[in-house]
């Protein structure tokens, strides 16, 4: 059974959006578009809400947010209790927010990585697993109760 990846973007991330969707299918990953579906400016909380909804009722497995900076949608998501996203630039930040902080939703900055960049950012991120272990004690602190 394959993986369901949610995807969001604002106008910022659009073009970026398109191009990983594709490469992600290739990879044998299904995908879930929340929008947004042209590069029109639109606000980034319109597509980060049904995002973030999409991960806390596990309709999708993780998730993929994009939008200029990566800043606006990133703070959108972690509002939700159920959603630990990750603003990463490099591999190694990807590959990290997945071992140590469980990542459930890796955010792009489109206006400051290429797509081949971004390519290899999601590929660490899709490539590494949750340690567990101290991180977990950790992860489990996150939440608001």
């Amino acid at each position: 059974m394959s993986k369901i990846i949610g995807i969001a973007a604002d106008h910022a991330g659009f073009e970026l959006k398109e191009y990983l969707k594709p490469y992600l299918e290739q990879k044998g990953y299904k995908i879930k578009d929340y929008g947004t579906n042209s590069s029109e400016s639109m606000d980034y909380p319109d597509v980060a809400h049904p995002l973030a909804k999409g991960i806390e009722s596990h309709d999708v497995d993780f998730g993929i947010a994009i939008c200029g900076s990566g800043n606006g949608i990133s703070i959108t998501l972690n509002k939700h209790q159920g959603v630990r996203a990750a603003l990463c630039w490099n591999p190694e930040l990807a590959q990290l927010a997945k071992q140590h902080n469980d990542a459930n939703i890796l955010s792009l900055p489109a206006r400051f990585i290429t797509h081949d960049q971004a390519i290899t950012i999601v590929e660490a991120y899709l490539s590494a697993e949750f340690e567990g272990g101290r991180h977990l004690r950790r992860v489990e602190k996150i939440a608001v109760k």
